[in-house]
């Protein structure tokens, strides 16, 4: 049996990765440049049955446009295509629908980044209740400052609302919970029960909004989260809150958030994602002093790039030994997959339980 092709862009995010899939059996990793002719690229993707898809920041900050994301006018050029994985817990990235409809599966690596992004968003909150970033910026920039200006607020004792209490809301959750806040969480797939043991109150998102001190979201973009947050949410928001996202760019509305701030309702934002990746220089949002940006970046440490390369090694050889993969994002594409599997590499997958 001829090993599965399965192609990447330029680098995994760790070398881990391509250690491990070099050393596979039944894989073929094939390495694409960006900066190589469209048409070269083109033709290697034409023959792969495996893409780890490129990441929007990525594809945009080459020059490449949108070219290479895994749309649907990218799929339809790949006919021996059978799966895609994006690099993290997002899919955004991927055109879930038209894979689907062609029998290719779609992947992520939910969990493996959890602990990086859970402190990131803790980062936030820590820099803007204390006015850390704030205060950096003055003192480089100015003098005849007055320290008392800086004077911040503890965490301790005040209500976090965690919008999305998967595994980094939940992750998020135990590390306030030595700051003894009051954790409350709007997360329609969870029960009561459920959010419960997870160190949270479930409630709904009115109320959440007007009683948290600091309102955290994550979770992945799709149909139903994009827009979530707008003029209306934002406003509902408890004065001089703080806003923190370290979701997607999409899900909420910048435009409504620049203009929380601008009035004073808010008291800041911590914000790591953004519409357009990256954001431009003059991007509103970037005038605030007590606006904390990241470049997409909550999920980026030494720790959870080995082992988010790992889980999506092991993914790609769990995929192409015939195997279920752990975070699979679209079952309902195995029927058909299953079939086309079986006609490109010879045997066909386990069933789906």
């Amino acid at each position: 049996m001829s090993k599965a092709r399965v192609a990447y862009f330029d680098h995994w995010v760790h070398p881990i990765a391509g250690e491990m899939l070099a050393d596979s059996g039944i894989l073929e990793p094939v390495r694409l440049e960006l900066s190589s002719r469209p048409e070269v690229t083109a033709s290697l993707l034409e023959r792969a049955h495996g893409m780890q898809a490129l990441i929007r920041t990525d594809a945009m900050n080459s020059g490449t446009g949108e070219r290479w994301l895994a749309s649907e006018h990218l799929i339809e050029a790949c006919p021996e295509l059978l799966a895609v994985c994006s690099a993290g817990a997002g899919h955004d990235v991927i055109d879930v629908e038209a894979c689907t409809k062609r029998g290719i599966i779609v992947c992520n690596q939910s969990g493996a980044g959890s602990e990086a992004v859970a402190e990131h968003a803790l980062g936030f909150m820590l820099a803007l209740s204390k006015k850390i970033t704030a205060a950096d910026r003055v003192i480089r920039r100015s003098s005849g400052w007055n320290r008392a200006d800086f004077t911040g607020n503890e965490l301790f004792g005040k209500t976090l609302g965690i919008v999305g209490l998967g595994r980094i809301g939940s992750r998020l959750a135990e590390l306030c919970a030595p700051f003894q806040m009051t954790i409350l969480a709007f997360d329609p797939m969870l029960t009561a029960e459920e959010c419960e043991s997870r160190g949270a109150c479930k409630i709904e998102l009115e109320e959440l909004l007007d009683r948290s001190d600091f309102v955290s979201l994550s979770g992945p973009l799709s149909v139903d989260t994009e827009g979530m947050f707008g003029a209306a949410q934002f406003a509902a928001m408890k004065p001089r809150a703080f806003f923190i996202t370290t979701a997607r760019g999409g899900m909420h509305d910048e435009d409504a958030l620049v203009a929380a701030l601008a009035n004073g309702h808010l008291g800041g934002a911590g914000v790591d994602v953004f519409t357009l990746e990256p954001p431009a220089p003059d991007h509103p949002l970037l005038q605030f002093d007590n606006v904390v940006v990241t470049p997409h970046s909550a999920g980026i440490t030494a720790e959870a790039t080995r082992s988010i390369a790992i889980a999506t090694a092991e993914q790609w050889e769990t995929i192409f030994s015939g195997g279920v993969p752990p975070r699979l994002v679209n079952p309902d594409a195995w029927p058909t997959y299953s079939k086309r599997f079986e006609k490109r590499l010879g045997f066909a997958p386990d069933p789906l339980l």
